[in-house]
């Protein structure tokens, strides 16, 4: 007979056996059902704490204990749904994931208010204006100076604090209620491709933008209505002050506007590009108008809507065929609600 192993204490090994088998076993399927965004995400918070470590300003400490719970709770999101812990499939899991996938980074963006300053101090405002001056020969926000009033700063200001509607009227009945995942996967890492590469451009280019730098060139003061209050009250509570190159009001509305036209052939999309491209036109404007960003801000915001639209088309190709072949299950699974039980009353 073969003895059962035992632990110093005396204690039967046999359940610490299953349970290490059992790990081993989650941590196999976490490592293999982990998607190409999973692991973008991650390495884009990986990139914001070596940022932070490296970093030469203030409140550094602070910002790795915000970043290491930014961290904790992506990893600890993405293990129980990639791992199975809540079985695939599942409704908690399909919504979890998005959870996960997405609440920390839309989060950082709030965070970079602490975090760019604790990286740099610096900021190139005086190197992004002889850019423009050089290559483009003016700056949209001074020659539009001329054109300021109350009138046309409320008509930009409306459309301007518009972007925070088309983000949600975008990303949520996309997370929510789409039922072509694959379409999903390619909406979904296009979009972290922007806001990931973005956010890091602002570590990269920081500067406060013409509003400030080139406060004492304007002749006339920026003065509006009701939107006009709305804007300037949103980014002196959630601006990231920092946070120009690129412009991220242009990249994101441009980025549907191009996946919109991508799909067009199916509903909504054929009717929704065109309201798009009319709007992105007037938020592009808003942001030189209203002083927010430089000419080269917005270039950049267009390159990166370009490229990510297109990258994310090819990878999540890539990326499902690989799935398939491997039997692994998509990116995202569609999200079934749990049906409503109505129970009567005695």
């Amino acid at each position: 007979m073969i003895p059962t192993p035992t632990s110093s204490s005396g204690e039967p090994l046999v359940k610490t056996y299953a349970a290490d088998r059992a790990a081993e076993g989650a941590l196999a399927r976490f490592a293999k059902n982990l998607a190409v965004q999973d692991l973008f995400v991650s390495v884009y918070f990986m990139v914001l704490t070596m940022a932070v470590v490296m970093g030469s300003g203030p409140g550094r400490e602070h910002c790795l204990g915000v970043l290491a719970a930014d961290i904790g709770a992506l990893a600890l999101g993405l293990f129980v749904t990639r791992a199975g812990v809540i079985p695939y499939g599942n409704f908690w899991n399909s919504f979890l994931y998005r959870v996960t996938i997405w609440i920390p980074l839309f989060l950082s963006y709030f965070q970079l208010r602490e975090i760019l300053p604790a990286v740099t101090t610096r900021a190139v405002d005086a190197d992004i204006l002889a850019f423009d001056l050089k290559v483009f020969g003016f700056e949209p926000s001074i020659a539009w100076d001329q054109y300021v009033n109350p009138t046309t700063t409320e008509w930009f200001s409306f459309f301007y604090f518009g972007y925070f509607f088309i983000l949600m009227a975008n990303t949520v009945p996309m997370m929510l209620g789409a039922k072509n995942m694959s379409r999903l996967a390619h909406f979904s890492f296009g979009l972290m491709i922007v806001f990931c590469c973005g956010h890091l451009g602002y570590l990269l280019v920081p500067g406060y933008g013409p509003h400030q730098f080139l406060h004492g060139q304007f002749k006339n003061e920026l003065e509006g209505g009701f939107f006009w209050a709305l804007v300037k009250a949103s980014v002196e509570a959630g601006g990231a002050m920092k946070d120009i190159f690129p412009s991220l009001h242009t990249a994101v509305p441009t980025y549907f506007t191009l996946f919109a036209f991508w799909h067009r052939r199916s509903f909504p999309f054929k009717y929704l590009w065109p309201i798009l491209l009319f709007c992105i036109t007037q938020i592009i404007g808003a942001t030189m108008f209203l002083r927010w960003h430089y000419l080269i801000d917005i270039f950049a915001g267009l390159t990166l809507a370009t490229v990510a639209v297109t990258v994310s088309a090819k990878v999540t190709r890539w990326e499902h065929a690989r799935r398939v072949k491997a039997g692994l299950a998509p990116t995202y699974r569609y999200l079934q609600f749990p049906s409503i039980r109505h129970v009567d009353e005695d």
